[in-house]
């Protein structure tokens, strides 16, 4: 059985760092991991996202169209453009704070966060939408949501992995500095 994972989001939300928790997470446990991160326009605000395979049978890193288990959404109009992956009856887990592009500022198509939600609603069956403003300011920081998701992502049950996992590969992978703000973030909510 292979639990097959996208995380998606805009340049520096942290989707390569959850991505290496996750994969760290289910190494510790001894489980087979494949991973693939495209990252290129990153820096500028870019799309990015990864793959993340876990457990035996996975021959590729890469996850085919309706084939992933789970979507881990960083931003509301990247889950839609990565909402094509989800396999019937597979879960999204996404954050509802918009990063609108540059584009939609000097006279692109506007940004519909409305109509963004509605869709993922319409479309989805296992959603799970993370307040994101909410999280922020309870913990003091919008630079943790990636941790926030990941810990919707195991307490919806769409991950097989648990909260203890994870926290093994944040102890190990998040700066001294920033654990305890990590820490709390994987429990929140």
């Amino acid at each position: 059985m292979t639990d097959n994972v996208i995380l998606c989001g805009v340049g520096g939300q942290g989707t390569v760092l959850a991505s290496k928790l996750l994969a760290a997470s289910a190494m510790d446990r001894g489980l087979p991991v494949k991973t693939a991160e495209t990252i290129g326009m990153s820096q500028r605000g870019g799309s990015v996202f990864s793959h993340v395979r876990i457990g035996e049978g996975a021959a590729s890193p890469l996850i085919g169209r309706g084939r992933a288990d789970l979507v881990i959404a960083f931003e509301p109009a990247e889950a839609a453009r990565q909402l094509p992956f989800l396999r019937d009856g597979g879960t999204l887990v996404v954050s509802d704070r918009p990063i609108v592009p540059v584009s939609a500022t000097v006279g692109g198509p506007a940004y519909d966060l409305e109509a963004i939600m509605a869709y993922l609603r319409k479309s989805v069956k296992h959603l799970v939408v993370v307040d994101a403003q909410r999280a922020a300011a309870d913990l003091g920081s919008t630079k943790c949501l990636n941790v926030v998701l990941l810990g919707a992502a195991v307490r919806a049950g769409a991950l097989n992995l648990t909260p203890q996992d994870i926290e093994g590969a944040v102890r190990r992978l998040v700066p001294a500095r920033f654990l305890d703000l990590n820490l709390k973030a994987l429990n929140w909510g």
